[in-house]
């Protein structure tokens, strides 16, 4: 399950972004990853709950968008969206492209409660 690392890697970048802030829980973490990691959204959202737990981003709400994938025909131009395993452009129907979009992943943004704004204990 390769979901594990790339939760752990949400929750300590989430919890780094947020420490200049001195926050004191994060609520929300939005992410978008393209769709050559191949990932589970389901099964990325079990990990994150497993690793967020006894952190500030214990309990946080992670929203996953999926970037979807874009090749360009090295041989002839064409932009298109290919299927994984399946790179012939429809165009010129050469297996010769580049990936240009869809093996990303963006911490999009996080939403987090700071001192002043955490109810009272």
């Amino acid at each position: 399950m390769h979901e594990v690392p790339i939760a752990t890697a949400i929750v300590e970048q989430a919890i780094q972004a947020v420490a200049p802030h001195r926050a004191t829980r994060i609520d929300l973490v939005e992410v978008q990853i393209g769709r050559m990691r191949q990932i589970a959204p389901e099964a990325l959202q079990v990990a994150f709950a497993a690793v967020s737990e006894g952190t500030i981003a214990q309990g946080a709400r992670l929203e996953i968008a999926e970037i979807e994938m874009e090749a360009v025909c090295r041989k002839c131009g064409q932009r298109f969206r290919p299927e994984i395993g399946l790179y012939v452009c429809p165009k010129c129907h050469q297996a010769d492209v580049q990936i240009v979009a869809g093996h990303d992943m963006i911490l999009k943004s996080i939403t987090a409660q700071t001192p002043e704004e955490s109810p009272p204990a």
